[in-house]
């Protein structure tokens, strides 16, 4: 998989490098703000963007725009944001792009297990999500909820779909049966209302409502 990686910490660059050549990733360019970015996708044509949310000259979400804009003029490109902080708003732009398939929203502090940061990175490129828990935790913790219709559980169901977990794995770590989770995503999509599409789509739609419903 090719990859074009955007970070303008040198160090916290340097390093995402090595260790995405170790793990067999192309990496076709390396840069360090948001418009040397978008000439690298357009140059390159990678298959995965990893970039930082705020880079220069404001370092406020220049990386965040510059992600929805190469993902608006590439669908097929995988992209994976970085960040020091949960901002709800950040997280529902990046999945509003697209079909909302093919992304990831990481906290920079806990990308600390290599084997699991890569595995979240392959799933993304396969078409997948990749959540940071903190990031789901904090979401289903305001008191903004819209999503109140659910039960305790549906929602523990509903983070571990955001995080990008297939109903076997979400059966593992919940300690209940495969059908049971298939029980539970089938009252999530229910009481989301949402099209009667192939359960692939309804699983990216239920993420994109618990993401985006809770924006701003």
């Amino acid at each position: 998989m090719s990859v074009v990686v955007a970070e303008d910490g040198v160090l916290l660059r340097v390093g995402l490098v090595g260790l995405l050549e170790r793990f067999g990733f192309e990496v076709r360019a390396a840069v360090a703000d948001a418009d040397a970015l978008r000439a690298a996708v357009a140059e390159h044509d990678p298959d995965l963007v990893i970039t930082d949310i705020r880079m220069p000259p404001t370092h406020t979400d220049e990386g965040l725009r510059a992600a929805v804009e190469v993902r608006d003029a590439h669908p097929g490109l995988a992209v994976v944001v970085l960040s020091q902080y949960v901002q709800h708003s950040y997280a529902a732009d990046l999945f509003g792009t697209g079909d909302g398939r093919g992304v990831g929203y990481l906290l920079k502090d806990r990308v600390v297990d290599v084997e699991e940061f890569v595995d979240s990175l392959r799933r993304v490129c396969a078409g997948g999500t990749a959540v940071d828990p903190q990031v789901v935790g904090q979401l289903v913790r305001r008191r903004d909820d819209p999503l109140a219709a659910l039960t305790t559980r549906e929602r523990d169901v509903l983070g571990l779909l955001a995080e990008g977990h297939s109903n076997a794995s979400i059966a593992r770590r919940l300690f209940v049966t495969e059908a049971t989770v298939g029980k539970h995503v089938g009252n999530i999509f229910v009481k989301l209302r949402l099209p009667q599409t192939d359960d692939t789509n309804r699983r990216v739609l239920a993420v994109l409502a618990h993401l985006a419903g809770q924006g701003g």
